[in-house]
């Protein structure tokens, strides 16, 4: 069974649906003691987890205990907010009814709760080392959706489909179970247009998600880590934000940063006792060379983005900076040393987590957080653009030809052997009308 789990979950092409898209059938190809599912959907506004918490506690538990039992796992955990008292209730109830050996551990309402690494401390006490991740204190971390998927591929199902948010200045807000390679554009009209002409888009949380205008939409489509649609005025601070060119950025820093400390006192990496001091590193660059030892510790900050948009009095951006940095650093082939010592988490830790309404209010997206969902509605497309590559590691590779007819659920892109990627599978039944890094199907009437 332990080889079969493993082929049916790359067979699928499970990748983490909460995050960058890490293919699952690696991650889980290990043994831990602890087994963690990131149940916190710590990003405002997002509420997709909520709703297959709700709908689908059962398969969560099955594939819980499936993926639990392959890597050994002692412990396995449920780390949900407190808050989620409707999902908690429905986990209880599935667990007591398959009689499984699962914890639910109950976070705090703060961001960001579900950055693996600081859940990992939450729950475990244990600290990720400086650029490790979690295998390295024995510990796996999934997520709700990816546990949803890999119960479908234990049924022989590929991922086709995802579920949606779709938020914002939207006419009718809504939950969308969509075919994956839909266009944002459709998604969109689905829930009722956007209220105004000139608007921009998240996908992703509002903290983290890629900002796009409006004319960039016409060629993006939904993929398996796409989690929420965010219509947000042109204008928003958050678009602005993300528009800011990066020279400019740097030099607001060099003129601006007044060595509060602020953006370091709350980064949540330096609470968990890692080297990451944003503050030093904008002090740093109107003075130092970039191949400065200081800016290295850039390559360990998860750009959650709370220096940027909740810490800094002047308005300044250390997480942009940051991302350059590391983009730079990474393309210099260069790659953090582990911490040798003990690391240690910050006293203050505990009373400086950043609560998530608070943050929603200074992010100005509050008049959004009513916006709930109960359902989820099923939508379907005449055609879709699926990409290649909706994951980490290297392009699938096309196994059909212009004109092929595929059914829903056949695979179209395979992962090259001893690579690492996923699978991709066609969503709609249809004929191939483009290969390239995205490919085409358009729907018709049979082969």
């Amino acid at each position: 069974m332990v080889v079969d789990l493993i082929n049916k979950i790359k067979e699928a092409g499970v990748v983490g649906a909460g995050g960058a898209g890490f293919p699952t059938h690696v991650k889980i190809n290990c043994k831990a003691d602890t087994f963690i599912i990131n149940a916190a959907e710590c990003e405002p506004l997002l509420s997709t987890d909520q709703y297959l918490m709700r709908e689908k506690s059962q398969d969560i538990i099955e594939a819980i205990n499936e993926v639990a039992n392959h890597v050994g796992a002692r412990r396995r955990v449920i780390a949900i907010k407190k808050k989620y008292t409707e999902e908690i209730k429905s986990l209880q109830q599935s667990l007591h009814k398959n009689g499984a050996s699962i914890e639910l551990y109950l976070l705090d309402n703060f961001f960001p709760a579900g950055d693996e690494q600081i859940m990992v401390y939450e729950v475990t006490g244990r600290i990720v080392p400086e650029g490790g991740i979690p295998l390295d204190v024995d510990t796996v971390v999934s997520n709700v959706g990816t546990m949803v998927n890999i119960k479908d591929a234990i049924l022989g199902k590929a991922v086709i489909n995802k579920y949606v948010t779709i938020i914002g200045e939207v006419n009718e807000p809504k939950l969308l179970r969509v075919p994956i390679g839909a266009a944002i554009i459709d998604c969109i009209k689905e829930a009722g247009g956007a209220k105004e002409d000139d608007y921009s888009v998240v996908l992703g949380g509002p903290m983290m998600g890629r900002v796009l205008d409006q004319e960039k939409l016409k060629d993006q489509f939904i993929t398996k880590t796409v989690g929420a649609v965010i219509i947000l005025p042109k204008d928003h601070y958050i678009i602005n934000r993300n528009k800011t060119p990066i020279q400019h950025i740097i030099n607001q820093a060099k003129s601006a940063c007044i060595q509060c400390r602020y953006c370091t006192d709350l980064c949540p990496r330096y609470l968990i006792g890692h080297r990451l001091r944003p503050h030093l590193i904008m002090g740093a660059i109107s003075t130092r060379t970039i191949e400065d030892e200081v800016f290295q510790e850039a390559m360990i900050c998860c750009e959650c983005g709370i220096c940027e948009l909740y810490a800094c009095p002047m308005g300044l951006s250390p997480r942009i900076i940051n991302a350059y940095l590391k983009n730079y650093l990474r393309q210099k082939n260069f790659r953090p040393a582990k911490f040798d010592g003990e690391l240690q988490a910050n006293e203050a830790r505990d009373y400086r987590k950043i609560p998530t309404d608070r943050l929603m209010a200074k992010i100005n997206v509050q008049s959004y957080s009513h916006q709930k969902f109960k359902r989820a509605y099923s939508i379907k497309v005449s055609s879709v653009g699926i990409p290649l590559k909706q994951h980490i590691g290297v392009m699938s590779e096309a196994i059909v030809a212009l004109g092929d007819w595929v059914e829903e659920g056949q695979m179209i892109g395979r992962v090259p052997d001893g690579k690492l990627g996923a699978n991709v599978h066609a969503s709609i039944s249809g004929v191939i009308m483009e290969i390239g890094d995205i490919i085409r199907i358009q729907e018709g009437d049979g082969g």
